[in-house]
């Protein structure tokens, strides 16, 4: 199996393709060995310099302390995806919890979860990274960065010209994003 690796916009991240199916219960993000009894997830947050774990359906990014270096835990992160797989499963992620009822929202709030689901999240995805709603209230509107988005230098650029354009553009009862 061959995985590849692809940079990201924040260099404390690192994006990688491994060729199969990642989680099939959408994006899930780990930044602490204790909040799950995955193993693998708990092998790659073991790993001495890294901060956290991002899994989408088909990559997954891995984040690491500034002061270390990829070449350090890059391999490492590579050979355990391998392992993984070889060991004949399907996927990192695979089961179902309840997913979030966008029926509890409101006409505006489900305008924007629209298009960050339809617009913004795939562009996001391509980077390493994810955005999900938090809320949306006097005319701002909450959001949560995850994976390479998360810590990344230039997400606070991304957030107000991208994310923030795009909603004010479409809905012009939002004033302002925010990431939480």
């Amino acid at each position: 199996m061959f995985v590849q690796t692809q940079k990201t916009p924040n260099p404390n991240s690192l994006k990688f393709l491994p060729g199969k199916k990642v989680s099939n219960d959408g994006p899930y993000e780990f930044l602490n060995k204790e909040e799950t009894n995955n193993y693998f997830v708990r092998n790659i947050l073991s790993i001495n310099g890294v901060t956290g774990i991002f899994l989408s359906e088909d990559f997954l990014s891995v984040n690491k302390l500034e002061n270390e270096k990829w070449e350090n835990i890059q391999h490492i992160i590579i050979s355990y995806i391998n392992e993984y797989y070889s060991e004949g499963n399907k996927f990192i992620i695979d089961k179902s919890e309840t997913s979030e009822n966008t029926n509890d929202y409101g006409e505006i709030e489900k305008k924007i979860i629209k298009i960050l689901e339809t617009k913004i999240r795939p562009a996001v995805a391509k980077d390493g990274g994810d955005i999900t709603f938090k809320g949306f209230k006097d005319g701002k509107v909450t959001v949560m960065l995850k994976g390479s988005c998360s810590g990344c230098p230039s997400s606070t650029l991304t957030l107000k010209r991208g994310v923030q354009n795009l909603l004010t553009h479409y809905i012009p009862e939002v004033k302002e994003v925010l990431a939480v």
